[in-house]
């Protein structure tokens, strides 16, 4: 294997035109003659960050990442015409052809492992791997909570964010929420996303200024809300389809003991269908993928994956 490997920077990126004016960027890190890895970044609406690249020895792995329709340094930002996850699963095939892989290993977290999980089940043939950080079930129920269900845990961010809503909308926030990001006035926008991401920070029990230029998370929030308000268009069973559907490769499940954005049970229930599959409760770290207990488990899980893949090269 060629030990020489890419780490502080991409040794390559680029841009894949991929239909309705939509262009995504991706970019590889690691070693060339690495296992292929595709890492998927979370949101809907966000970006491939160093990150989720870090967790990765990349003397042993080719890590292939980009940005999703939409998404980050994608084109165009914020566009939600022609983004559905079915566009998203189409354009992961079109990248993985373009770029001469076989198959690969899919690492996701939140959303991202919701669109690892999807893929694997239309596209079984080219997934030699599955590894789930804090997978998001988007079914009523987990969106419910999310939006409403949790407000005790966090009632004064919740209660920003829902005075910002008609009375009438306070209850049913995702519809007047996508109605904002779709086509509200811009400071009803700007206002909207500051309390968003206030109301995420809290959830999370995490904490950051607010951007100085805020228009990217207005784009994100317009993706997401773009998504959410769809159920991903997924439904509530359709993750369950996917998981019925996995080829027989190692899967593995990790979650936040203390996730309370995405929470552990409804990712079980989802595992507990796959055969073979580990469920892996990270004990005190939340949906963050960064805290200490969560990045030691990714790398570990990941040098044990490399070593089975290997193995079966």
């Amino acid at each position: 294997m060629e030990t020489r490997a890419c780490i502080d920077s991409p040794c390559r990126t680029g841009r894949l035109a991929v239909g309705g004016g939509h262009a995504i960027a991706w970019q590889e890190f690691g070693a060339a003659q690495g296992v292929p890895a595709l890492v998927l970044h979370g949101g809907p609406g966000s970006a491939l960050t160093p990150g989720l690249v870090r967790f990765f020895d990349l003397a042993r792995w080719r890590v292939i990442g980009f940005d999703q329709r939409g998404c980050g340094a994608s084109t165009p930002r914020g566009r939600i015409a022609d983004n559905t996850t079915h566009h998203l699963l189409q354009d992961i095939e079109a990248l993985r052809r373009s770029l001469g892989v076989a198959r690969w290993c899919v690492v996701g977290g939140s959303w991202g492992a919701t669109l690892a999980l999807a893929y694997a089940g239309r596209h079984p043939h080219a997934v030699s791997g599955l590894l789930l950080r804090g997978l998001f079930v988007p079914d009523a129920q987990e969106l419910r909570w999310f939006f409403h269900g949790a407000r005790a845990l966090a009632p004064h961010a919740w209660e920003d964010l829902a005075a910002l809503a008609p009375p009438a909308a306070r209850e049913h926030l995702l519809p007047w929420l996508t109605a904002v990001f779709d086509h509200g006035a811009p400071a009803l926008q700007e206002r909207v996303t500051l309390a968003w991401l206030a109301w995420e920070q809290a959830l999370a029990g995490s904490s950051a200024p607010a951007p100085a230029d805020l228009q990217p998370a207005i784009d994100r929030y317009r993706v997401q809300s773009h998504y959410l308000a769809h159920g991903c268009w997924l439904g509530d069973w359709a993750l369950h389809a996917a998981a019925r559907n996995l080829p027989r490769v190692p899967v593995r499940f990790l979650h936040g003991q203390a996730d309370v954005v995405c929470r552990p049970a409804a990712a079980r229930a989802v595992q507990a269908l796959i055969p073979g599959s580990h469920f892996d409760l990270v004990p005190h770290a939340g949906h963050d993928p960064m805290h200490p207990a969560m990045s030691a488990a990714m790398q570990e899980a990941l040098r044990s994956l490399s070593q089975r893949q290997e193995e079966n090269a």
